[in-house]
This record gives structure tokens, sequence and C-alpha cells, in this order.
């Protein structure tokens, strides 16, 4: 009896709060089920008929089984009630934050449906005049386009007609005497060459060239500057370079007697003496021959305004070597070496004296044109008729352009006119059977052979030596192997038999 009383009393406990507690009706919100977890019913309302079941089957069991039942399900309610709060409590607000997020999106998107649907209501007027408006301004470029063409067309063909035209009027109307008082009925514009079409023009500068060669084969001129490989011919600015220094020469010449009139204590033979030692000097330090053509001219530009004792003319001599050595040489020699050659007649300071004097009357204006700057050219266009560059022709013509350099006589001539007739006698000299000047030469020079004879007959004096002279550095220089040994070299027969045919 004691056993079946405490059985029944355990019943009835478990009994009693599934009988008070009602099962929530609706959604279960977090306050709700707070309250719900406060009266303790809501472990017993979400599974009250799986306990109760399974307590009915188990009351034919022995107290043993019947206890350890009881104590199983007072754990696993125990432990269900907080883990069931905790997945409702995730569940419930994942749903109400769900929902409401919908809530707001959902009415998010009607209201940019709305605002998006209001403009273009009303706005509809505006583009449609906007599309109506586009294919307009494309039909106006396009017409526009099209008149521009026909006006093209038109004048391509006025050009084209308008010489015909121009012809027909003056063979059917002869111009009037009076052609300016005579009033032009119709006056067509003047023609363009920049209107003339792409393949028109290039078509025409093929025909001017084609007879401009064969202008030129005809006369017996080649052209020299059609050679563009040697960067250093400068083939596309040579005549442009030429015509200018021919201009160049004649504005900075020194005077042809400044020592009749402004030197007294120089004469025409201490200034050979000095330009033969000043040979020597180039030679040593093996200095280019422009270099040596420059202070030669840098020399006589001074002593045409400046008066110089003797003693001072070697003195002129260095600081003129100098300053064309600085203008022309890649490695210049050094002021103390220019000391050193004068066996240190001069000391540093008086040569850089000298220099800055030089420098300051000449106004710093040193690229003057030389003989040496035309012999190229010139040497280049006898050359043009040779099938293999003559070396011997080259060397004899740059030695008879330097023996006029110690000659005061010589001044008077202008570089250019030395230069053409070093290279008219150099070339009869080499050779007796034909003519040493020819169309080529004559184009490049601008010189004719009649124009060339006292100054090839002065040359052939000094190439002879008629006269005597006794400065030897220029012919000891070209008599070496290396330049062919043409200082040797004389023509047979006489340069005047040439000019007396």
């Amino acid at each position: 009896m004691h056993c079946s009383y405490k059985r029944q009393a355990s019943m009835n406990k478990e009994n009693e709060p599934n009988e008070k507690v009602e099962e929530p009706i609706g959604r279960i919100t977090r306050a709700r089920s707070k309250a719900l977890g406060a009266a303790g019913g809501i472990c017993s309302s979400s599974k009250p008929s799986f306990k109760q079941d399974q307590k009915r089957v188990l009351r034919g069991n022995s107290k043993r089984a019947a206890s350890d039942e009881n104590k199983a399900s007072v754990t696993a309610t125990v432990g269900l009630q907080p883990k069931r709060r905790a997945v409702l409590k995730d569940v419930t607000i994942v749903c109400a934050e769900s929902l409401y997020m919908d809530r707001i999106n959902a009415k998010k998107i009607q209201t940019t449906k709305q605002t998006i649907r209001d403009p273009r209501e009303n706005k509809k007027d505006m583009v449609e005049d906007i599309s109506v408006e586009i294919p307009l301004v494309e039909e106006d470029v396009k017409t526009k386009l099209a008149e521009d063409l026909s006006k093209i067309r038109m004048v391509e063909t006025q050009e084209n007609t308008l010489p015909k035209i121009l012809e027909e009027r003056e063979q059917a109307e002869p111009m009037c005497p009076g052609a300016r008082e005579c009033p032009v009925a119709d006056p067509m514009p003047p023609i363009q060459p920049s209107r003339i079409p792409v393949g028109l023009q290039s078509h025409q500068e093929k025909e001017e060239n084609e007879v401009c060669k064969k202008l030129g084969a005809s006369e017996g001129v080649v052209d020299i500057d059609s050679n563009l490989k040697d960067p250093q011919l400068c083939g596309l600015y040579a005549p442009d370079i030429y015509n200018n220094i021919r201009v160049t020469e004649l504005n900075q010449r020194p005077s042809t007697n400044y020592m009749e009139q402004l030197q007294r204590d120089i004469t025409p033979s201490m200034r050979g003496i000095l330009i033969d030692w000043l040979v020597e000097v180039s030679e040593e330090y093996k200095l280019v021959p422009d270099t040596l053509y420059l202070t030669v001219s840098l020399i006589d530009r001074f002593l045409s305004h400046n008066f110089i004792e003797k003693q001072r003319l070697q003195l002129l001599g260095v600081a003129c070597m100098l300053i064309a050595s600085k203008y022309e040489e890649i490695c210049a020699p050094r002021v103390e070496e220019f000391c050193f050659i004068t066996d240190n007649t001069y000391t540093r300071g008086e040569v850089l004296k000298m220099e800055s004097k030089v420098l300051n009357f000449l106004c710093f204006q040193l690229s003057v044109p030389t003989t040496k700057s035309f012999l190229r050219r010139f040497i280049q266009a006898a050359q043009a008729t040779y099938k293999v560059p003559c070396m011997e022709l080259e060397f004899l013509a740059n030695y008879l352009a330097e023996l006029t350099l110690v000659e005061y006589n010589f001044l008077k001539l202008l570089p250019s006119l030395i230069a053409a007739s070093a290279v008219f006698l150099a070339r009869w000299t080499l050779n007796q059977s034909d003519h040493p000047w020819n169309p080529t030469l004559e184009h490049y020079t601008s010189f004719k052979a009649s124009e060339l004879k006292t100054t090839v007959l002065a040359l052939e004096d000094l190439q002879l030596n008629t006269n005597g002279c006794s400065l030897n550095a220029i012919r000891e220089k070209y008599r070496q192997q290396k330049f062919k040994c043409v200082a040797t070299r004389t023509a047979p027969e006489s340069v005047v038999s040439l000019f007396s045919r």
C-alpha cells in the first residue's frame, strides 16, 4: 500500500501542470514565451502527449523501472527546457527580422517603382522631343557634308577646265592695249597650288623630275647630292649651305692691302715665314687642315685693322692657332704646349691675353668660309665622272690650295675661286688628254673655264716654284708617301696651251 501510494502521488504531481497549462494559441513572441517560462508550462505544452503515453505504457513495470523512468523524464524536461528556449528565441528573432526586412524591401521597391514611373510620365513629352530632334541633326550634318563634297568636286572640275577656258578666251578675244582699263565680266578665282588633288600633284612632280633628269643628262650635269647614305655629305642641305657661304665669303674677307696701308713693321715675307712655321706646328700636333686654314684667316682678319710689331707677330700666330684648334679640333693642344713650341718666348698669360684680344676684335665670329670649305664640294663634283674615286686628285688639289696660304698676293682672290682653280690644275696635271672642266664642275662651282685662267696660271707658277721660294714646309708635307707624293707631280705641258685653244 505504501508503494502504490507513493506511485499515485508521483503520478498526480506529474499530471498537475498538464491540467493547469493551456496550449498557446497563435505566434509565440519573446514576451509571451518569457511569461510562459515563468509559469512553468512551456515544457509541458510542447510535448504533453508524448509524456502521458510513455507513462501509461510503463505503469506495469517494476518500481525500479518506474523510478528510473521518472528520473529520466525529469532530467529530460530539465535539460530540454533551455535548448527549446534558445531555439525558439533564435527562430522568432530570425523570422521577425526577415519578415520586417522583407516588408521594408517591398515598400522600397514599390516607392522606387513609383518614383521611376512618375518622372518618366512627367517627362514623356521631353523624351519624345529629343528623339525627334536627333534625326534632324543627323540629316543636317549629312546635307552639309553633301554640299561640301559637291563644292570640292566643282572646284576640282573648275581647276581642271580653267586652263582650257583661259586658252579659248585668249584665242577668241585678244587682249586690248589698255588691259588695266578693260573691265572683266566674270573674273575667275586664281588657282591655288594647294588645291590640286594629291594624286595629280604627285603625278606632275614625277613628270617634272623626269624632265629635269633628262635635261641634266643632256647637259652633262651629274647630281652629286643624290647619295644620301653618307650623313657627312649633307645631300639634302648642301645646295643651300654652299649658296650661303658664297655670300658669306664676300662679307668676311680680310683686307687685300693691309701691308701697304696699315702695317709698317712687318712685311709679306714675314707673314709667309710665320705661316710656313705654323704648317710645321700643325704637322707636329697632327691638326686637321681646317685648323690651319682658319688660323691663317684669323691672322689676316686681325692684321687688316690692328697694327702689330714684328716681335709680337709670332705671338699672334700662336694665339690664332690656339683659337682655331679649340674651334675645329676634338682634342685641342693646351696653352702650355703652344708656349713650349715657341721655346717659351711668350708666357702663358701673354698667350691668353692675345687670345682674348683677337676674340673680342672679331666679336667671336669664327665661322668663316675658307678655301678648304669649297674644296670638299668641288672635289666631290670632280670625282662624279670617275667610276672609282681618285685619291691623287684630292691630294693634289689640297696641295695646290695650301701653297696659296703663304702667298700674300692671293688674298685678293676669293676662296671659292682658289678652290676651283686648284681642282682645274689638278685634273690637268693628272690627265692632259681630256679637258679638265666639264658641265658638272661649271654647275657646282659657278665658274666658267675662262674665268679661272688668271688664277690657274698663278697656281701653276707656285707648283713649278718659278719664283724660287724657300718656304718648303708645304712641299715637304706633300712629298710624303701618305699623300701619294703629289708635290713631285707636274704636267708635261703647260696649262697655257689649254686656254689658247
